[in-house]
């Protein structure tokens, strides 16, 4: 008896639906690209309990001929790709003819759409033609999804909370929206807008609109390319960050994707600049070749993988580091605005005009002119003069310019000055020694000492001069002239301890961690006092720096508060 038989189409396209439907934002997901790919300049939302009574997405695009719109329906129907010579240059958002005939199998769903002809209806229940009619000629597609998951139990039971299917469908959309900066994207949930973008492609109008003018203000713009990738976007301070990764926003080719190695690439161009359990807020557009990158990996489309990774690895990292170090980035502290209309801003602006970036962010929200760029805050020097007049706690240096009032975590200061000691010195490839006068023995418990005799010539490749004792033991006789002076025996053990715990030895990632775990340990504590020449050597060493801005583990070091915000914090202003 024959057991394997070809499933019907229903059933198929109901199994479909699993894949690329799982949830309300799916759908909004497939009908939004639907719309950017027939040529919208305007795409409105409209959710009725966060989509899972009502989805409606209205175009504006090129729409669709009668006999067009009922094969868009069926399965594999597509216009975007004709061949297997497509699928490896692909340039629309979607290619697969899965969407409409999925989601058509799990709702009802109404089609109106029209080239400017005579328009079509089309009304769909569980996948199945109810209706087609003629309709207004309105250009465009309006396309309505009702009772989502209605005859699929079991997915239906699943969908999380309102809050949730409506978040989720609002991140998707603000992506979308800022992928896209020159459509212009309405949201509404229940009547209510949510997003609202004017398509004047200006990206920072975008992303004023979603995360608010604070975070606008704290955006450096970013530009680079070489020989297969151009990047372009914006990143945020080192003191804007979140939690998690979900605000680091990759586009390729206009597609909002997911990239595990770019994240990390985009983490490591922030190192020290923040905590490593933060996350900077980024919007990157990469325009590439499409033969070089392929999307075609899952339904959702959100996956790919990228030929000549180690290029746009070199390009970002470059980027981004070089943006950051042309920046200023001490964290200001600012008095909140009681108001947050555009006219208040302006009152504001007018009564603080040497507030250049608020000013800068003003001009670029309010002109349409796509040109123009927030300049990034270039520098004479990466700190100013500073003055310290006292000590806070015996921890917070404060100091005074011309500028208003500075404010050093002594500690995170410190820190950063021995970071960049200790780093530039083990990235020497000889280092000079100095002999201890009292040789170091240290014992240690046989399983570290196995370990160490095994990694003994890393200790020698950094030009300590060590005899193996036998018995678990070592002996220290020479060791490089930068350990700190004092703390030669304290350093020692720290860097035996380092090589004993890391497995899989790296001489890169280990000096940078011998260099913060120095760094820290030997630096000036927080509770400790000092004197006035003690203030000024670390201020004066801290403006030497690479990047005095923050400590290896991402804290700041300095924190501003200008003229202007202390006057009005004592009513000098208003």
């Amino acid at each position: 008896m024959i057991k394997i038989q070809i499933m019907n189409e229903h059933l198929a396209n109901k199994i479909a639906a699993g894949e690329v439907v799982e949830k309300c934002a799916s759908v909004v997901k497939e009908l939004v690209e639907n719309s950017i790919d027939a040529g919208s300049t305007s795409i409105k939302i409209e959710l009725i309990e966060a989509g899972t009574k009502e989805i409606k997405v209205i175009d504006n695009g090129v729409g669709m001929h009668r006999e067009d719109a009922i094969l868009a329906f069926s399965r594999h129907a597509t216009s975007k790709i004709l061949d297997e010579d497509d699928l490896y240059a692909i340039q629309s958002l979607g290619f697969r003819g899965e969407a409409l005939p999925s989601i058509a199998a799990v709702s009802d769903i109404i089609l109106k759409t029209s080239t400017g002809d005579i328009g079509t209806l089309i009304y769909m229940r569980a996948g199945k033609i109810v209706s087609n009619e003629k309709t207004d000629s309105r250009v465009g597609t309006e396309v309505t999804v009702q009772n989502l998951f209605y005859n699929t139990p079991a997915r239906l039971k699943h969908l999380r909370s309102l809050a949730y299917e409506l978040a989720n469908a609002t991140d998707y959309v603000n992506k979308m929206a800022l992928s896209y900066p020159n459509i212009k994207f309405s949201l509404s949930n229940n009547g209510k807008v949510l997003l609202n973008t004017d398509g004047s492609n200006n990206l920072l109008k975008v992303i004023n609109e979603i995360y608010g003018l604070e975070v606008t203000k704290k955006m450096i713009e970013i530009k680079g390319s070489n020989d297969d990738y151009d990047i372009s976007g914006y990143i945020s301070y080192p003191e804007i960050t979140k939690s998690n990764r979900h605000h680091m926003v990759i586009i390729v080719n206009g597609r909002v994707v997911r990239n595990v190695e770019l994240n990390k690439i985009i983490n490591d161009a922030y190192y020290t600049y923040k905590p490593n359990d933060r996350y900077p807020i980024i919007i990157l557009n990469i325009d590439v070749d499409p033969s070089l990158v392929d999307v075609n990996i899952h339904p959702t489309k959100l996956d790919v993988k990228f030929s000549k990774m180690v290029s746009l690895k070199s390009l970002l990292l470059n980027v981004i580091k070089e943006q950051l170090e042309a920046t200023t980035l001490i964290p200001s502290v600012t008095i909140k605005k009681e108001a947050v209309s555009y006219e208040t801003m302006t009152f504001n602006l007018e009564r603080n005009p040497s507030d250049e970036v608020d000013l800068a962010i003003y001009e670029q929200l309010t002109t349409y002119d796509n040109d123009n760029s927030i300049p990034s805050v270039k520098k004479e020097e990466k700190l100013p003069e500073l003055y310290p007049v006292g000590l806070i706690h015996g921890t917070y240096i404060v100091c005074q310019n011309d500028l208003g009032m500075y404010l050093i975590d002594q500690h995170a200061a410190n820190e950063r000055i021995n970071y960049e000691i200790y780093k530039n010195e083990l990235s020497k490839t000889n280092h000079e020694t100095i002999a201890m006068l009292i040789p170091l023995t240290i014992e240690m418990p046989s399983s570290d000492y196995i370990i160490l005799k095994d990694k003994m010539a890393i200790l020698q490749s950094l030009n300590f001069d060590v005899i193996d004792m036998g018995i678990n033991t070592i002996t220290i006789k020479a060791h490089p002239l930068w350990l700190p002076p004092g703390y030669e025996d304290t350093a020692i053990k720290k860097i035996i301890d380092i090589i004993i715990d890391k497995e899989d030895f790296n001489m890169e990632k280990f000096n940078e961690k011998v260099a913060i775990t120095l760094s820290c340990k030997l630096a000036v504590k927080a509770n400790e006092s000092l004197s006035v020449k003690e203030m000024e050597t670390i201020i004066n060493r801290l403006r030497t720096c690479h990047n005095p801005y923050t400590c290896p583990h991402g804290r700041p070091t300095i924190i501003h508060y200008s003229k202007y915000e202390l006057e009005k914090l004592f009513k000098r202003v208003m």
